[in-house]
């Protein structure tokens, strides 16, 4: 993909650019020599990009097992010398924060950039936690940008930092940023950036007891750089009002945007001043006291949790600052997302003027609502449904992070609970032994290997009572078909290499185990009927291809579409057990959408009198 412009581009031209599309531009003009990654929405396309442009020799990325394994990848190709970037959601940095808090204390020559991508709102996510206090915990300098423009120039800005202070720096983006698209406007691609040559220095990169304590000590020295590149940075804007006023605001991140948007909307462009921080941490502590020396009320605006405004305050009370500070309400609190409306609302209030805002239209009650749902020919549904024949109510259903989760809706009713990726075993395991309840545990194939290898092994030397079901089908399905360790060799490449879950499993210890094809039922049902009979590890494997995986990637597509063939309770009974989004009601009978329909034929076995195939036509 040498033709694609984040290649070829060159200064001076501007671009239509995803945030995410406008960060990885940005690792290219400061000339990345490593990304690594766990690929986690809303951070995926940024390795995504990288990986489909391939780079004509710039730079490696790699996909990398879990996060905490691609933090220490991306550290240690930093300790090497190179420019490194490691990227994932916000959740993932939870995994990762292990290695990111001891490369901290070490330092990394080579300059090291950690993307982290939060998720107001749980659009795709199990919290909303705001990782803007992992900056501050960690101590690491952070940026955040509000435009595509500036995820490109704060991404370059950033590994200029990260290599200037030998530390580690944040870029932190949100769900709207990370998919905003805008007109980037590119600078000069480098034909390379040399490597900082590594020297031994056990007493800098060894981080023992008395060598760490060495290392936090200086950290306050490197912090103290970073506030001062704070204080300079041309990401730190501050908009005077033009009529005279004593009012002024101070935002962050997306909430940028949402203020733009609002003062623009109510024709508050002059009523009070603004300060934009653009680097958030450390806090330009200086520009923020003249600013609030120059007002008697200020309005703190941020999505997320009210650290900044906390800041702010203990920054003002020690310094005898007497601004009157107000921040979160009833109506912009910690919770979710942000809007142009919800902004709208508070600084109207704020001015003690008319909200121009629309009221939200209230939504029907009586529409039917529309819930994630497992994908037309899943094979997670065939396997939940089989799993509900042999287990009904009477088992405990531990669930895990992908598409799979969606197993908890009804009728397949088979997540009772769920902790954290990588978590079915051990959780579940924790369950059993606890209560004395049967417990099916399930996990994909991209997570056992992320983090749930190490909960199988932790079950087979304990001795847990556990049925384990590992749902393999061949990739990273929900963040967008990324490669993992289990994907077939001939999709992986020869740079990779096949490694086989069953032999795994075995090699784990593991005597009690089946492999089956997850669309054929009547083998999903036997086995679990044996391993239902039995104690302790039992492990299934279900294999078979995400049927988008294997329409888009491996150009398999069913030559067959499952049709009615008699009305009646059984049809019915396969509509209310199985609920593939391929049926439709028409009146009283159903029928089967062969748009939809992927040809796996699990309805045939359900239901055989009441579903025939027949052969699929035109480009259905």
């Amino acid at each position: 993909m040498s033709d694609n412009p984040l290649l070829r581009g060159a200064r001076g031209e501007r671009h239509l650019l995803l945030g995410n599309e406008a960060i990885v531009r940005g690792a290219l003009e400061a000339g990345v020599h490593m990304i690594s990654c766990y690929p986690g929405t809303p951070s995926s396309e940024v390795p995504d990009t990288f990986y489909r442009l391939g780079g004509n020799g710039r730079y490696k990325m790699e996909y990398s097992v879990n996060e905490k394994v691609a933090m220490e990848v991306a550290a240690g190709a930093a300790l090497g010398g190179a420019m490194s970037l490691v990227t994932m959601k916000h959740v993932g940095l939870n995994v990762a924060a292990d290695p990111l808090f001891t490369s901290v204390y070490t330092g990394l020559p080579g300059g090291m950039v950690v993307l982290t991508a939060d998720d107001p709102g749980c659009h795709s996510s199990q919290n909303e936690q705001d990782n803007r206090a992992y900056a501050r915990f960690a101590m690491l300098p952070c940026f955040e940008p509000a435009t595509a423009q500036e995820a490109k120039d704060m991404t370059r800005e950033a590994f200029r930092l990260a290599r200037e202070l030998q530390q580690p720096v944040m870029l932190r983006t949100t769900t709207r940023i990370s998919h905003l698209r805008g007109v980037v406007e590119f600078d000069d691609l480098p034909d390379s950036q040399p490597k900082v040559p590594f020297t031994r220095d056990p007493g800098r990169f060894v981080p023992v007891p008395a060598v760490a304590l060495r290392r936090h000590e200086a950290l306050a020295g490197i912090m103290g750089k970073a506030r001062r590149f704070a204080e300079g940075s041309r990401f730190t804007t501050v908009r005077e009002a033009p009529d005279p006023t004593r009012l002024g605001i101070i935002a962050s991140g997306v909430a940028r945007d949402y203020l733009a948007d609002a003062l623009v909307a109510g024709g508050w462009e002059t009523k009070a001043h603004v300060l934009e921080l653009g680097m958030t941490w450390p806090l330009p502590e200086e520009r923020i006291s003249t600013f609030l020396r120059t007002c008697d009320r200020v309005l703190v605006l941020e999505e997320g949790a009210p650290l900044l405004e906390h800041d702010i305050r203990a920054l003002a009370q020690r310094q005898g600052i007497t601004t009157q500070l107000e921040g979160k309400d009833d109506g912009l609190t910690e919770l979710a997302e942000y809007s142009t409306t919800l902004v709208m609302r508070r600084l109207a209030s704020w001015l003690n003027l008319p909200c121009p805002a629309k009221s939200v239209r209230s939504i029907d009650r009586d529409l039917p609502g529309r819930p994630p749902n497992l994908c037309p020919g899943c094979s997670h549904r065939a396997v939940y449904y089989a799993t509900r024949q042999v287990f009904g109510d009477t088992a405990i259903y531990s669930s895990d992070i992908g598409c799979y989760t969606l197993g908890l809706l009804p009728p397949l009713r088979t997540a009772d609970f769920l902790v954290c990726m990588g978590s079915s075993i051990s959780a579940g395991s924790g369950f059993a032994r606890a209560s004395g309840n049967q417990v099916v545990a399930f996990i994909g194939d991209s997570t056992f290997f992320h983090s749930g290898m190490t909960g199988l092994a932790n079950a087979v030397f304990n001795q847990h009572d556990i049925i384990l079901v590992i749902l393999d089908n061949g990739t990273t399905a929900m963040t967008g078909h990324q490669p993992n360790p289990g994907m077939l060799q001939e999709k992986l490449g020869t740079d990779n290499t096949h490694m086989d879950i069953a032999s795994i499993v075995q090699a784990m210890g593991v005597t009690q185990w089946a492999k089956v094809r997850a669309y054929n039922v009547r083998a999903v049902i036997k086995a679990l009927e044996t391993m239902k009979e039995q104690n302790g590890v039992r492990v299934l494997i279900a294999e078979e291809p995400c049927v988008l995986y294997a329409r888009r990637a491996l150009k398999k597509v069913s030559p067959q579409v499952a049709e009615v063939a008699q009305q009646g309770p059984e049809a019915m009974r396969c509509l209310e057990q199985l609920a593939c989004p391929a049926f439709y009601r028409v009146g009283d009978n159903l029928a089967v959408d062969p748009s939809l329909c992927s040809g796996c034929m699990v309805c045939l076995q359900v239901a055989p009198t009441a579903f025939k195939a027949r052969k699929r036509q035109g480009g259905n």
